[in-house]
């Protein structure tokens, strides 16, 4: 061969895009991942990857940065929500597609973009040529009782109350082998044991709520494993987070919240007919679950501190909360763009 062809060949390995993919090591089938990716990579034109492992005490946002800096044109996040948030925090509004292989338990950001949960090579495929969308990202500044404050990313939904003491109390050796089945043996630990606590919150600059309330929700997204729509309209690329407060009085209260949840939003509200059934019943008027939308949320715990949740992970607890949306301030590799 030729000097000239030589450098050409040598030039045109150079060129090929370079991908990254951090993943979490504790996570099982690593070895034939590694296989999947090397070989879909090569049949999609790209060199070999760089493969950089999560931590205990970082995982995923530092990775996502030092993958930047090496100058990659994808970034794969193999692993579960919260390996997803936290390369998710390091991409932020740099332009950076992310492909997504779910390895968790819920992999809710990924099952509410279609992206495959239980095929992996599917989900490969999909990393490296799928179609680019752009979804909102939620950041978020706490304060913590000590009056420590921190910043923190969410792509999915967030919560303080008794969301996040069920999610503290999962069993993590039954959630291993149950997946996201776990929190419902939590939810009925910890729902009996559960107290309200007093909140003042505002959406925007609007009118300051003063309530005794179960949990506040703070979402990107409004469906939950099982096909329960949690928040009726509420969409990756709006531009807009969802809040839903939680405030029965008893017992009956949380039966009138999963009627809402498991039959009027995702059954009734569909069609014309089940919307006068809701109006008929007087599901209007009911006020244990009441929803807001807006560009940012502020919520002070009034007495004490309430558990905190991101994404389906504990973040200890907090006395403040201040939510905002960063719209279109990621890159997803998805099926479609219906």
């Amino acid at each position: 061969m030729a000097r000239g062809e030589k450098q050409q060949t040598t030039d045109a390995a150079h060129a090929r895009p370079k991908v990254a993919v951090i993943y979490n090591p504790s996570k099982q089938g690593i070895d034939e991942l590694r296989a999947t990716i090397a070989r879909i990579a090569d049949l999609q034109g790209f060199a070999s990857p760089l493969w950089i492992e999560t931590t205990v005490a970082d995982p995923g946002k530092g990775m996502a940065i030092e993958a930047r800096e090496a100058g990659v044109d994808l970034v794969i996040a193999a692993g579960g929500d919260g390996t997803v948030r936290s390369v998710a925090a390091g991409l932020r509004d740099s332009g950076l597609p992310l492909g997504i292989v779910p390895l968790g338990t819920g992999n809710l950001f990924a099952r509410n973009l279609d992206i495959p949960v239980n095929d992996v090579p599917d989900a490969v495929v999909l990393a490296f040529s799928g179609f680019a969308r752009a979804v909102d990202v939620l950041a978020i500044d706490v304060t913590r009782p000590d009056g420590d404050t921190e910043n923190h990313t969410s792509l999915v939904m967030s919560g303080i109350g008794i969301d996040a003491a069920m999610i503290s109390s999962t069993n993590p050796e039954l959630k291993k082998r149950v997946g996201w089945l776990a929190y419902v043996d939590a939810g009925l630990r910890a729902l009996p044991a559960s107290k309200p606590y007093r909140a003042v919150y505002r959406t925007d600059a609007g009118k300051l709520h003063h309530s005794r309330v179960s949990t506040i929700l703070v979402a990107n997204l409004g469906y939950l494993p099982g096909n329960i729509e949690l928040i009726p309209g509420a969409e990756l690329d709006d531009g807009r987070l969802d809040v839903a407060v939680l405030q029965p009085r008893n017992w009956i209260g949380w039966l009138f919240i999963w009627r809402k949840v498991a039959w009027e939003n995702r059954v009734l509200s569909k069609s014309d007919l089940g919307r006068q059934i809701i109006d008929l019943t007087g599901g209007k008027r009911r006020r244990e679950i009441v929803y807001s939308r807006g560009r940012s949320v502020e919520i002070e715990i009034v007495e004490g501190a309430e558990e905190f949740e991101i994404d389906g992970d504990e973040f200890g607890t907090v006395v403040s909360a201040r939510f905002t949306v960063d719209p279109a301030a990621l890159i997803v590799r998805v099926p479609s763009l219906d």
